[in-house]
């Protein structure tokens, strides 16, 4: 039988619109990161970033989710608070991200809250580091334990060991009120007392003598840092020069490959790190399996594997996840109702869960022990 000319015409338009449906449902969703790749902490914006990517494209070599690929768009704001809201703007006008990653600072993640802008565009940010104890802000989704969840688990880890007089070293600014107020109210309830205080400038990584002779001279028995990491550095090498004994506790956010490039041996002996991940350099459980899998396979990666790299690999697969509950159709009012449908999520020995008004996804925290030549050793 012959087709008609209307016939073959209704077959080439059906064919087309299918075609057209196809070649949408496979672009990209766009994830848009605004980091430090520049500056002190570029380090651990630039390893957020590979560990985003690895999650993407695992996701991407298996074919994707619900016929839709991954890509990340990164933009630098050298750590600066102007330039995070200037870039994400640019970033949202020239890419229409579905979803934000992998943001950084204190400072930088107040003015983005303040400025509305993730609700007046509809769009959730998942994964973001900051060093500060604050309430939760619409539409951003933390995967890592809070630092109040740090600080206790340093302090009930020295009330058990029998150390009862610490101090506590942190940035000045508005942070740091609800800071030692969380440290006062953890440290009374483990009958532990925070002897000395003492700050550095959130705008430097120099600190004051007068801060280190303050810290030698009250005598704590161990020490709770809460800083950059390369003030962290700084802080360690002079209280160790002055004979400063106390045994020292860092939170997450201090990069041990930073620090480990500016201490010698000496200094370096008998650091503890919180983490907020499974260790990257081991394999335990599914996720570090995965994870170390999945960087085999990556011999591009041109970087040292980290915890930062890890915390982005997670902030990645939990966007995959809500990607692939959200289904074919996406819009980023769909990824903010998947987000808040995950209440459970058991990643191989990591675990997460969001739901509406509860936006801090994990409480896991490990200390990890850093040997004299930089290397973590649980």
């Amino acid at each position: 039988m012959k087709k008609t000319l209307s016939s073959v015409m209704r077959t080439l338009t059906v064919g087309g619109f299918m075609a057209a449906a196809l070649s949408a449902a496979a672009a990209p969703i766009v994830v848009g990161q605004v980091a430090p790749m520049s500056g002190m902490e570029a380090p651990q914006g630039r390893a957020y970033a590979a560990g985003i990517r690895l999650a993407l494209n695992k996701a991407n070599n298996e074919g994707g989710v619900n016929g839709n690929t991954f890509s990340l768009i990164t933009k630098n704001d050298a750590n600066r608070p102007d330039e995070t809201l200037a870039a994400t703007r640019l970033l949202l006008s020239e890419s229409r991200p579905l979803v934000l990653a992998g943001y950084f600072g204190d400072r930088n993640m107040a003015e983005l809250a303040s400025s509305r802008l993730l609700e007046k565009e509809k769009i959730a940010l998942v994964g973001y580091r900051i060093n500060e104890i604050r309430d939760e802000a619409p539409l951003m989704y933390s995967v890592r334990a809070t630092l109040r969840d740090e600080v206790n688990k340093i302090v009930e880890h020295l009330a058990t060991v029998g150390i009862t007089r610490v101090g506590l070293f942190y940035p000045d600014g508005l942070g740091a009120a609800p800071l030692i107020a969380t440290m006062e109210d953890v440290a009374k309830k483990k009958n532990v007392k925070l002897t000395v205080k003492g700050s550095y400038s959130h705008n430097s990584a120099k600190v004051a003598d007068a801060v280190i002779d303050a810290f030698v001279a009250a005598a704590p028995q161990a020490i709770i840092i809460i800083s950059s990491s390369a003030a962290a550095a700084d802080f360690i090498e002079k209280y160790r020069m002055s004979g400063g004994a106390a045994q020292l506790f860092a939170h997450s956010g201090t990069d041990v490959e930073h620090i480990s490039q500016r201490l010698n041996e000496e200094h370096m002996k008998g650091l503890s790190i919180a983490q907020v991940t499974p260790n990257p350099y081991k394999i335990s459980g599914l996720l570090g399996r995965e994870f170390t899998s999945v960087v085999a396979k990556t011999p591009d990666l041109n970087m040292p594997v980290s915890y930062a790299m890890m915390e982005g690999y997670i902030a990645g697969s939990v966007i995959v996840e809500a990607a692939r509950r959200m289904g074919p159709k996406v819009s980023r009012e769909g990824f903010v109702s998947a987000l808040d449908g995950i209440a459970n999520l058991d990643m191989g020995g990591y675990k997460l869960g969001f739901r509406p008004g509860m936006r801090s996804g994990s409480r896991f925290v490990e200390l990890s022990i850093v040997t004299a030549t930089g290397r973590i050793r649980q």
